[in-house]
C-alpha cells in the first residue's frame, strides 16, 4: 500500500478510463487496509481507488509499478479477489496514505462481483502497455495535503470522455452484430451439410455401408428436417400450406404413434418449429395446413374439442378406444383426476382431460368438482 499516492481521480491530457467497478476494497498484502469499501477504476496510465462515501478520499498507482497480477477465486464467506504484485516503492514517491509497508502486493476484493472483465481490461492494459507511448504528468492532488497539476477539468474532460465512451459502445456493437453475423453463415452451412448427408441417404451413393447409413439416419431425425417446405421454395397461399401439410403428416406419423394417436396443436407446433431449427413456422401457416388434412387425404385429422382445444390426431385413432380408456381407468382406480390420467397414460393433462370430459358427456363417467379439483368417477345412476 506504500506504492499509493494521492489524486483527485481525474484523468490527465492523453489518459483514457477503461472500466470501473463499484464494491472493491484495498487489501495491503493479506491484511485489511484501513479503508472503507469504494470504486476502483482504470486507466490507460493508472490504477485509481476512490472512496464510496468520501469523494476526496483518493489515491491511485501507475500501472508501470504492477509487476504481474494473479485471480484468487471466490470462497465461503469470502469474494473473489485480484491479487496484484508491486515493484519496490520509489525513493522519490508522492506522499500517500501508508508510509511503509511489510507487503510487496495488494489485493483487489470484488464486494460486487465484476473482476472477470475488470482482470481482462487490466491484462489488456499491461499487455499494450499504452503509457508508454503517451506520457503524462505525474497526478498530485491530496486533498488538503499537496497542490499539483491537473489537466483536463471541466466541460472539455467531460465531453472527450463522453465521446470515447460512446466510440467503445459502437465498437462492442459491430462486433456484436458480426459474431451474429457469422452464427448466420454457419447455421446455413449446417443446413447445406444435413442436405447433402440426407442426398446420400436418399441414393446410397459413395461408400456408405448399411451402418453408416442408420448411423446417418439417427443423426437427421435428432438434427431436424433436412428440407423443410418453406414460401421461398414453394410459393405462397394454397400451394404453400398443401406441400406443408404433406410434409407434416410424414414428421408427424411416429410421434403421434408414441403418444397413443394424439397430441395437441401447440405441442406439434413446438415439436416442428425445434425440427425446422431456424425455417420457423407461423401459428397460422400451421392451422392452415393441419385444416388440409383430410382433403388430402392424409392419415391425420385437426380435431377441436367442445372447449376449443385443437389437436391432430391419427385417422385410425378411434373414439371409441378412448372412452373405453378413460372408463376402464376410472373405474379401476375408483376415481381419477386429470394429473392422475394423465400419469397412466402419457399424456399432457390437457389431453386426458378432455378424454375424461368425452367420456362424461357420452354419460359413462360423473364429476365431483371441489375445492381439492375436478375429480371423475364411474357413473352410476
Amino acid at each position: 500500500m506504500d506504492r499509493f499516492m494521492w489524486t483527485n481521480g481525474l484523468l490527465e491530457m492523453n489518459e483514457t478510463l477503461v472500466i470501473h467497478q463499484r464494491g472493491v476494497r484495498l487489501y495491503d498484502g493479506d491484511d485489511k487496509a484501513k479503508l472503507d469499501v469504494g470504486v476502483v477504476l482504470l486507466s490507460t496510465h493508472r490504477l485509481i481507488w476512490r472512496d464510496q462515501k468520501n469523494h476526496e478520499c483518493c489515491i491511485c498507482i501507475p500501472l508501470s509499478q504492477i509487476i504481474f497480477f494473479e485471480e484468487q477465486a471466490a470462497g465461503i464467506g469470502k469474494s473473489a479477489k485480484i491479487v496484484i504484485h508491486l515493484h519496490p516503492a520509489p525513493a522519490n514517491r508522492e506522499p500517500g496514505p501508508y508510509q511503509n509497508s511489510k507487503f510487496s502486493y495488494i489485493k483487489l476484493s470484488f464486494k460486487e462481483h465484476g473482476q472477470i472483465e475488470f482482470y481482462r481490461r487490466l491484462t489488456e492494459e499491461i499487455t499494450q502497455r499504452r503509457w508508454e507511448n503517451t506520457p503524462v504528468s505525474q497526478p498530485i492532488t491530496p486533498a488538503g495535503l499537496k497542490t499539483g497539476r491537473t489537466r483536463a477539468v471541466g466541460i472539455v474532460g467531460i465531453e472527450r470522455k463522453l465521446e470515447e465512451k460512446r466510440k467503445e459502445t459502437d465498437k462492442n456493437i459491430s462486433e456484436a452484430f458480426e459474431d451474429l453475423s457469422k452464427l448466420m453463415e454457419k447455421a446455413k452451412e449446417m443446413v447445406e451439410l444435413s442436405r447433402s448427408i440426407a442426398n446420400k441417404i436418399k441414393d446410397k451413393q459413395g461408400d456408405i455401408t448399411e451402418d453408416e447409413t442408420i448411423r446417418f439416419k439417427s443423426y437427421l431425425l435428432s438434427m431436424g428436417i433436412a428440407n423443410p417446405v418453406t414460401r421461398e421454395t414453394h410459393g405462397s397461399g394454397t400451394h404453400y400450406h398443401m406441400q406443408l401439410a404433406k410434409q407434416l403428416g410424414d414428421i408427424l406419423l411416429a410421434p403421434l404413434e408414441e403418444r397413443g394417436g394424439m397430441m395437441a396443436l401447440t405441442e406439434v407446433y413446438c415439436l416442428v418449429n425445434r425440427a425446422r431449427g431456424m425455417e420457423l413456422l407461423s401459428p397460422e401457416d400451421m392451422v392452415n395446413a393441419c385444416k388440409l388434412f383430410e382433403s388430402l387425404k392424409l392419415p391425420l385429422r385437426l380435431r377441436v374439442f367442445d372447449s376449443g382445444v385443437m389437436v391432430v390426431q391419427l385417422q385410425s385413432h378411434s373414439e371409441e378406444e378412448m372412452i373405453t380408456s378413460a372408463i376402464d381407468n376410472v373405474s379401476e382406480k375408483g376415481s381419477l383426476t386429470a394429473e392422475e390420467f394423465a400419469k397412466l397414460l402419457g399424456l399432457s393433462v390437457l389431453l386426458a382431460k378432455e378424454r375424461l370430459l368425452l367420456a362424461e358427456k357420452m354419460g359413462h363417467l360423473c364429476r365431483d368438482d371441489s375445492v381439492e379439483g375436478l375429480r371423475f368417477y364411474p357413473n352410476l345412476f
